[in-house]
């Protein structure tokens, strides 16, 4: 679904990705570790094309859009959760489901199967976004990002700051969406992550950035044995 190679990043004059490449496939939940600073939101922003890169290749559903728009990347099918949420705080939680579906035409309905995901929006559908708790805040974000019926959602620590009631709903719908998507059919989930035992409970493949750079990659399985936890703690 989505291959970057080679992707090398520059900010100011200090290098920040070194010929990273990561791959996601539909049905599975690929993760991103490693310590803070190391270049994962800058790669998760270089893939939704929110910042170009300097060089390498980024390739999705079999076509290049390494010079695409974000807007053209989403409308392809890609879902992107930034890290803070970043939702519309004046808007309602309503207007904010409705600008997720930007790429599609005007008269699209809010999907039905958002609420069945995150029952609570569908409560709050007339109370605007700032209004809501920081967990509410995040599961408004990644419907907004799943309005639209995304191949690939790409989420920037989605747990960061969210009560851990709140944390296992997210890591539900995040594992039902790789197995069965929003209509049946599954999807690919590139998830960074800095809360290891749910980026461990969730990965089916895992790679690991220190200095800008992949160090270790793998399935989920075995980052207990090869101690993946060490590598990432703070």
């Amino acid at each position: 679904m989505l291959e970057a190679k080679n992707i090398q990043q520059f900010y100011s004059g200090s290098h920040i990705l070194r010929d990273v490449s990561v791959s996601a496939q539909a049905g599975r939940v690929t993760v991103l570790l490693g310590r803070n600073g190391v270049g994962k939101t800058t790669l998760l922003k270089s893939l939704m094309g929110l910042v170009p890169i300097k060089s390498g290749e980024v390739r999705f559903d079999g076509q290049t859009i390494t010079r695409a728009t974000p807007f053209t990347r989403a409308s392809m099918g890609i879902g992107y959760v930034p890290q803070g949420r970043e939702i519309f705080g004046r808007l309602t939680v309503e207007e904010n489901l409705l600008m997720g579906l930007a790429p599609k035409p005007a008269s699209t309905p809010i999907p039905p199967a958002l609420f069945e995901l995150f029952p609570v929006l569908k409560q709050m559908l007339q109370r605007r976004g700032g209004d809501l708790s920081g967990g509410q805040q995040q599961q408004l974000a990644i419907a907004r990002a799943l309005a639209a019926g995304p191949k690939l959602l790409i989420l920037d620590e989605p747990t960061e700051g969210i009560q851990p009631s709140i944390i296992k709903d997210i890591g539900r719908v995040i594992r039902q969406l790789a197995d069965e998507g929003l209509n049946g059919q599954r999807m690919a989930v590139l998830l960074c992550e800095q809360y290891y035992d749910f980026a461990e409970e969730l990965a089916d493949d895992f790679l690991v950035l220190e200095r800008g750079a992949v160090i270790t990659q793998g399935q989920g399985a075995d980052m207990g044995p090869l101690g993946i936890r060490q590598l990432v703690s703070i």
